[in-house]
Formats: structure tokens, C-alpha cells, sequence
């Protein structure tokens, strides 16, 4: 129904540090809201047909992206149709900017969607709200068959014990590197597993040889981080609190500043951009440095935007730092009366054959092994294979899943970019930095 403006497809974009709070203050007024009156929402919520004596349901459906995820989306959805006649849909979706405010207002103001699309910045809030159904009875039944996930994926999706949201599909960190600029001049490629050190010393030397700062500086990254942090027996977050520290926060600005020292990432204001931009424009595609930190199933995005060939490894150290990450997922509105029909809906999209065929691997790479196995072998697009592959790889190295973020998550990520550009610009020492960035990050999440 809201045709997308904007034509990418991956998570919401970012507000800045300086739009969020007050975003965040009115996102949270309208979840609120939620609490106040679930019994009118559950009353008045969409595609309530279900009351028909003809048996007919017609399901509300909310999603983000851009135009081709739109037409895979509801290619799937009339699959659906085509196979349970007595169910149709009522289709919104758009662009990635503003998703988020207009599901909070759609729920606040009493008429959710049966079924909707969410990302792990969200996914907790709306937990712990009591806004979405917890689908641990359905998986439990078979109902809602889950067992083909990989079990860190399916785990990606649990807040407080109850299973909120069904991963559509799987992700997890890549470095993307520059295959022909290395090869040109003849460099080694990073591998998986090399360590931060042996990395940002690869990266000097990529620098040296071919005056291509050979790594994006990734301090302001939260993906990176994390990663880092796990393989320090840390971790992003530890129940409703910070799991790590200043000091934690510290080091991982010093190693950066360290590597900029040494000539191994660009230079601040081409770092900034770097930040900045989104996934058609990150440096490892402009030529402005030798590798970004991106996911995986970004790879054909990325493909597109340049003639060379790229590579992809996991981050640096110990790959068991890394997780099957839910790329986003569906949940299902606690109070909708078509709950059965809508969790029947996340089963055919997650496990038909021919649904998941549609579908590839727009929102990641399918979440059933079986029919993601089946995916790459007819995928025709090299990217989309490689990213298979490199996932495929990568999941027998990983860790155990983290907690999915909690409430506060998207500022403890903006604000991350703040401080980490407040060091890259010599503005404050990492100390500093640091110091700033945990007490923002504690007054997030309180």
C-alpha cells in the first residue's frame, strides 16, 4: 500500500545522536501506551474478519524495504493465498526511515498489524511490553516448526524466556576486502582468524603498497565492538545491564587510534563517511580503503557498486566471538484475534520450498538449513553464493548467541559512533571517550 521511497533494504537507518532522544522519548510514550489498554487493542486490532461466519481471514501484514523486497514479499504472500484460499492480506509496507515511529503509533493508537516486521533494536521493548505473542507454545506444538534452525539462531529471538520473534533470516559480521586490489599488488588476503593485531598490521602494509588505507577504522562500529568484546569473555549487554566497562571501552579505542597512528585506516573525515553512509557507498567500494565491516548478506549489495572483485572473511580473532544473528524478524501482535492464522504465515515463509525459493536471501540467508542448502545451489547471482558460503562456513565456528539487546540498544549504538569520532578527531583522548560513552550508554538503557 506505501510504495518505498528509499532503495535500500536492510535495517532501518540510523537516526543521528542528535535526532534520537527525542525519538526515543516518543517511541517509548507510544509503546507505553500499549500497556494502558490492551484489551482495546486486542479489540480493535487489524484484520479482525476472523468474526466472519464465512471463515475468511484477512491478515494485516507491516514491513519495511525497498521495492524488490515489496514484490518477493508479496509474490510469498499470494503463494499463501493461493494455497489457504479463505486467507488474504492487507499489505503495508515502506521505506526503512520512519518504520519504527509508525508501528509505534499504529500500536499506540489501536490498530497493530496482525503480523509485523522487527529488528533486534526493538525486538526486546516490545517483548517486555507484552506487544508481541510468545510463540514458545507454537514451536512447542510443532505448530510453528523451528527445527531446522540453527539453534543459536531460534535462541537470537528469546527474551526472558519467551520466544518473541522467528529470525526470517540469518546474518552474522563480515569483513569484505578488495580481492583485485590485493591481487594487483601482490598482497595476501586477510584470513579468518588472524588477530586484531595481525590485522591492523596486514592493513599497514596494504597501505604502504598500494596508498589505499587498507582498513576502514571500525571504533564506531557496534558490530565490531561486540565482537571484540565477546572474545574478551565480555559482551554488549549483561541482562538489563552494560556488560562491559571504561575501561573495556578504552582499550578498544586506543587499539584504533593506535592503527591510525600507524597509517592503517583512512584519515578522519574519510572515516566519517565511512560511518556515515550506507551499504552501496562504504569505502571498500569507493576505493577508499581495502575492507569494510559489514554482514554478510550485504555482499551483493555491495557487488554492484563495484567492477573488482571482493572477498569476504569473518572479523578478526577468535571466530567464536561471532553468532547467528537474526537478520530481522516477524512477530506476531499479542492481542490480534488472527494470532493462529499469522504464526501459520511465519511457518509457510520460513519452511515451504517454494516461499523460501521466492524469497532468497533478502532478509538473510533462510533460517531453515535444508532450504538454505537448496537456495545455494539454484542462487544464480555469484555474490548471493558466496555469502551462502561464507555463512555456511562460518556456522560451524560460531559461539553461543548472545542475548538479543536490550531496551536502549539503538542510542548505546549512536552514541558509540559519537564518541569513537570524538577520539578519531582528537577532540578527547579515549579515556575520555570512554567515560562519556558509558554514561550515555547507562542512561539509555534505564
Amino acid at each position: 500500500m506505501h510504495p518505498a521511497t528509499s532503495p535500500t533494504a536492510g535495517t532501518p537507518a540510523e537516526p543521528s545522536h542528535r535526532t534520537l532522544a527525542p525519538r526515543r522519548r516518543f517511541l517509548r510514550g507510544l509503546v507505553a501506551a500499549v500497556v494502558a489498554a490492551p484489551l482495546l487493542f486486542g479489540a480493535a486490532a487489524c484484520g479482525d474478519d476472523s468474526d466472519a461466519g464465512d471463515g475468511k481471514v484477512k491478515l494485516s501484514i507491516f514491513w519495511w524495504g525497498g521495492e524488490n523486497r515489496a514484490k518477493l514479499t508479496e509474490d510469498a504472500l499470494a503463494l499463501y493465498t493461493k494455497k489457504n484460499p479463505n486467507v488474504t492480506f492487507e499489505k503495508t509496507w515502506q521505506a526503512n526511515q520512519g518504520y519504527f515511529d509508525k508501528l509505534a503509533t499504529l500500536t499506540a493508537g489501536g490498530n497493530p498489524p496482525d503480523l509485523f516486521q522487527i529488528d533486534d533494536n526493538y525486538l526486546s521493548e516490545y517483548a517486555e511490553r507484552s506487544t508481541v505473542l510468545d510463540l514458545n507454545s507454537y514451536s512447542d506444538s510443532g505448530k510453528l516448526d523451528v527445527s531446522k534452525f540453527p539453534k543459536s539462531l531460534l535462541e537470537y529471538g528469546v527474551v526472558d524466556g519467551k520466544l518473541a520473534g522467528v529470525a526470517s533470516g540469518e546474518n552474522t559480521q563480515g569483513l569484505v576486502y578488495n580481492k583485485t586490489l590485493l591481487t594487483r599488488n601482490g598482497l595476501p588476503e586477510p584470513t579468518t582468524g588472524m588477530s586484531w593485531e595481525e590485522h591492523i598490521a596486514w592493513a599497514e602494509q596494504v597501505t604502504k603498497k598500494t596508498k589505499v588505507p587498507g582498513t576502514q577504522d571500525p571504533s564506531a562500529d557496534y558490530k565490531a565492538f561486540w565482537v571484540w568484546l565477546r572474545q574478551q569473555g565480555k559482551d554488549l549487554y549483561k541482562g538489563k545491564d552494560l556488560g562491559f566497562d571504561e575501561a573495556d571501552v578504552t582499550r578498544w579505542f586506543e587499539l584504533w587510534k593506535g592503527a591510525r597512528e600507524r597509517g592503517a585506516t583512512p584519515t578522519p573525515d574519510v572515516i566519517h563517511e565511512g560511518n556515515a553512509s550506507d551499504v552501496t557507498k562504504q569505502l571498500v567500494v569507493t576505493g577508499k580503503a581495502a575492507t569494510s565491516w559489514v554482514w554478510v548478506n550485504q555482499m551483493p549489495d555491495l557487488k554492484k557498486n563495484t567492477k573488482d572483485e571482493l572477498g569476504v572473511v569473518a572479523y578478526p580473532g577468535d571466530p567464536s566471538g561471532q553468532w547467528a544473528r537474526a537478520a530481522m524478524y516477524w512477530s506476531v501482535f499479542k492481542g490480534s484475534k488472527n494470532r493462529d492464522v499469522a504464526v501459520d504465515v511465519i511457518n509457510f515463509l520460513a519452511n515451504d520450498p517454494e516461499a523460501v525459493a521466492l524469497l532468497g536471501t533478502d532478509r538473510g540467508l533462510p533460517s531453515n538449513l535444508d532450504l538454505r542448502a537448496k537456495v545455494s545451489e539454484t542462487a544464480t547471482d555469484p555474490a548471493m553464493k558466496q555469502s551462502i558460503q561464507v555463512e555456511t562456513e562460518l556456522a560451524q565456528k560460531f559461539g553461543q548467541a548472545a542475548q538479543v539487546p536490550i531496551k536502549g540498544h539503538s542510542k548505546v549504538k549512536s552514541e558509540l559512533v559519537k564518541a569513537a569520532e570524538n577520539v578519531q578527531y582528537g577532540r578527547i583522548t579515549p579515556a575520555e571517550a570512554a567515560a562519556q560513552y558509558v554514561a550515555a550508554c547507562k542512561s539509555a538503557i534505564v
